[in-house]
Parts: C-alpha cells; sequence; structure tokens
C-alpha cells in the first residue's frame, strides 16, 4: 500500500488518465494535486489558493475527466473558464493531453477570430467546454450552447478575471446554468473581491491553501536592479544577454509600445531576429499563438510580451523572466514570475525599477511578505542619462503616489505656485546648494538612493 500513497494510483483514476499522466510524465502528485482531486471526485466545491505553476490545472482536470468519462449526448456537461485566450487555448490543450486515451470531445472558445469553427464543433457534440466568458455568452445569446445538462463549473484564475472586469458575464452565466452542480474556484490571490465571488458562486467549499496567498515559488530567485531610466533598462538587459547569463526567457513590459521599444533595442544587434518575437494586443490572434509556440518549441529564445501572457501559460525550461517595468496591478508580479522555476525547476526572476516604481515595489513586497534583494548596476553598464521630458514625468508621478498617501501633501510642483518659496529655493540654488532646478534636487536625491547620481550620466560604473 505505502507504493501508491505518493502517486497518482493513489486516486483510483482509470487506466486511460494514468497512462496519459504518465505519459505526460508526471510522477509524484503536487501538495494542490494531493489536496484537491479526491475532494473534486467526492463531489465538493473546492476553493483552491495556489500560486501559478503549481499544478492546479492537472489538479481539477483529472477528477473532471473521470466524472466524464466518456463521450455522451450533445450538450456539454462542464464548463472551465479562463480570463484569457490564451489560458483557455492551454488548459484545452491539457484537456486534449489527459483525455487522450478517452473519447471525450472538448472546445475552446475565446475571441479574436470568426466563431463558425467553434460553433461547428460544439454542434457535432461536446463535452467539455473550455472558454472566456465573454465568448461563452456571445454563443449562448446566439442560441449555439444548451446549458442543461451542465454538471460541473469551474473559475480558474478567478482573481484575474476580476480585474479585468468579466463579473458582470461570470454572474449573467450562473443565472442561466443549472443551479444544482458542482464548482470550483481556483485563484493565485485570494483578496476581497474574490471573497466575495466565493461566498456568491461556491456552496459549503473545502478551502485549499497550498502556500500563504500571493507567495512566490521557493524554486523562483528573485533580484532586482534600481536603474535612474528606461534606456539603462536598455542597457541592463543587452549586457545580461551579452554575458550569456539569460537564455530562455520572458521579458514583461508594462505597454506594447514599450514592449515594441524594447524589441527593437534587442532584435539583430543583440538577439538573432529569428530568437526573438513581441506580443501584445496589437498583435493578430493567429500571430501571437505562434509566437507563444514557437517560444514553447525552443524556436524562439526570447518573448517580450504585456500581461497577456502572464497567467496560466505552462513553458516548460523558462530560465529567467524579467520585469522590465513593475506591474501596477500587484498580484501580477506573483504569475508574470511564476513563469519560471515550474515543475520544481529552478528559475530566476529579475525586475528594474525606476524611482518612481520604488512605490509600486514597496505594495508588492508587502503582498508576497519578502523583500527582494537589490543589486548595484554591473559596471560595465552605460547607466544613460535621464531625458527631461522623463525626469519630469516620474517626479510627477511620486508626487501622486505622495498625495494618494497623504491628501495633504502639495506636491514640489506646487511650489512653484508659491513666489516666497520659489525665491527661497532660488536663491539657495545660486548660493551653491543645489545643482540644478526643483527637479535636479530630486533626481540627485533619489540617485544617491539608487546607486547613480547625475554625475554618472552618460558613464559606465
Amino acid at each position: 500500500m505505502e507504493e501508491i500513497e505518493n502517486t497518482f494510483e493513489q486516486f483510483e483514476l482509470n487506466r486511460q488518465l494514468l497512462n496519459a499522466v504518465a505519459d505526460a510524465g508526471y510522477t509524484i502528485p503536487t501538495p494542490i494535486q494531493q489536496k484537491t482531486i479526491l475532494l473534486t471526485l467526492q463531489g465538493h466545491d473546492v476553493l483552491g489558493i495556489a500560486q501559478t505553476g503549481t499544478g492546479k490545472t492537472a489538479a481539477y482536470l483529472l477528477p473532471v475527466l473521470m466524472k466524464v468519462k466518456y463521450a455522451q449526448g450533445k450538450l456539454p456537461r462542464c464548463l472551465i473558464f479562463a480570463p484569457t485566450r490564451e489560458l483557455v487555448i492551454q488548459i484545452d490543450k491539457a484537456v486534449g493531453e489527459l483525455a487522450k486515451y478517452t473519447d471525450i470531445r472538448h472546445v475552446a472558445l475565446y475571441g479574436g477570430l470568426g466563431p463558425k469553427t467553434q460553433i461547428e464543433a460544439i454542434q457535432a457534440g461536446v463535452d467539455i467546454i473550455v472558454s472566456t466568458p465573454g465568448r461563452f455568452m456571445d454563443l449562448y445569446l446566439r442560441g449555439e450552447i444548451g446549458v442543461k445538462d451542465i454538471k460541473v463549473m469551474i473559475l480558474d484564475e478567478a482573481d484575474k478575471m476580476m480585474d479585468m472586469g468579466f463579473m458582470p458575464q461570470i454572474r449573467s452565466i450562473l443565472e442561466v446554468i443549472p443551479r444544482k452542480r458542482q464548482n470550483l474556484l481556483f485563484s493565485a490571490t485570494f483578496p476581497e473581491k474574490v471573497e466575495k465571488l466565493s461566498y456568491e458562486f461556491l456552496e459549503f467549499p473545502t478551502r485549499i491553501e497550498v502556500s500563504p496567498q500571493a507567495t512566490t515559488a521557493e524554486t523562483v530567485k528573485q533580484r532586482m536592479f534600481p536603474v535612474p531610466n528606461t534606456q539603462t533598462k536598455i542597457n541592463i538587459l543587452a549586457y545580461l544577454f551579452k554575458t550569456g547569463e539569460i537564455q530562455k526567457t520572458i521579458i514583461f513590459t508594462r505597454s506594447k509600445d514599450i514592449a515594441d521599444k524594447v524589441f527593437e533595442a534587442l532584435k539583430g544587434p543583440i538577439i538573432a531576429k529569428g530568437d526573438i518575437r513581441v506580443i501584445h494586443a496589437n498583435k493578430g490572434q493567429n500571430t501571437r499563438i505562434n509566437s507563444m509556440d514557437a517560444f514553447r518549441e525552443g524556436d524562439v529564445k526570447v518573448l517580450i510580451s504585456t500581461d497577456v501572457a502572464a497567467r496560466g501559460i505552462d513553458i516548460q525550461n523558462v530560465s529567467h523572466v524579467i520585469n522590465f517595468d513593475v506591474p501596477l496591478i500587484y498580484e501580477d508580479y506573483v504569475h508574470r514570475i511564476g513563469r519560471t522555476g515550474r515543475a520544481n525547476n529552478i528559475g530566476e526572476a529579475i525586475t528594474f525599477l525606476t524611482p518612481a516604481e520604488e512605490y509600486h515595489i514597496k505594495k508588492i513586497e508587502k503582498i508576497i511578505r519578502m523583500e527582494i534583494p537589490r543589486e548595484l548596476i554591473p559596471l560595465d553598464v552605460e547607466i544613460a542619462p535621464t531625458p527631461f521630458d522623463e525626469n519630469q514625468a516620474m517626479l510627477l508621478e511620486i508626487d501622486n503616489q505622495r498625495k494618494k498617501e497623504d491628501p495633504t501633501f502639495k506636491g514640489a510642483f506646487h511650489e512653484k505656485k508659491n513666489p516666497r518659496a520659489a525665491a527661497a529655493k532660488k536663491k539657495a540654488m545660486t548660493s551653491g546648494k543645489s545643482g540644478g532646478g526643483s527637479s535636479s534636487k530630486s533626481s540627485s536625491s533619489g540617485g544617491k538612493k539608487y546607486g547613480f547620481s547625475k554625475s554618472n550620466k552618460g558613464s559606465k560604473r
């Protein structure tokens, strides 16, 4: 009996599933699988809180596939919802891998392309639907999806779904599917809004938390480089690639414009054009899928992305995740760095932050309950001068952050409206107490804190 205690045999899955599990290379169940599979098989509603990369997809798919067992009728019996088309595609692929020795029918529904092929698959008969909430409701309202046979409903990445504004669609779905069903909700973080959703969605759920909320995987080494500006971020990035320190990596940026800028800076002079791709909302659906597949297969070594790819994309052997920009949705930090260090492999997450991003990093460190180690900019990296417009934008952002924490704070720019304060400041500047205007003073003080200063502009440390 001891021999099967810590294997998938303990769950008494059918031989078709066990063979597929063996083919997938799974040997020992992860903690979330250990705790979720039996409860789901027993019919309990489950609230699962687990960081990304812990094996939660298989944790809910295996018992669901065991319940569905084989193709039956034409209407779906299980619904799985995810916030992004990329995650929908990934989950559907996992269904295909684990159900390969069964005749279970499944389909992925998502936007970005015409629904004709998806509708044809539904009409041919389907047992499991994996979908974004928006596309599901669109096809349901067209009369293309029957829901009376639904027995299980799963929400994956519930926190991201709420961040992306899917609650109206989720509530509409809850109104039309049978009330008597089993529900599973999974989330890497458990903020108050997700807790409220769990009360609305789950019935006497068993809560499974395999690690503290919003913790980062122990297999991911984290470090951070404080920098003065965007160009210096690019310079460090180029240095890391030139030294061969980074292999297969995902670079996350805050916007598609920055993603394109990083792509143009790296391709050609730093990374061979065929080894790097960029994906964001402006890229076509097929382009994004093809880029992701090429990265997964190892044909592409570097993927630059906005947060569209941060959740649930299970790509093996990603050596590094680089946060070119600090995420403004703080829980996304956990999801971003969870792209590496998966399946007990060791990975590394590197974050660049400017003085204006310090505010956000402090919030993230509070959520993950740890300080991210900081490192000085390598001596061989050029510290670029900060353009005037970028410096002003950072100072304004810092002012707004301080106002958010202290509504009585007037801000550095407010001082300019006070003639006496401006005159006193000008007098201090001309007497040699400051090397420039209010912007220079702020920049200088920030520079000392970050290990660089105005005198380092255009130089190497």
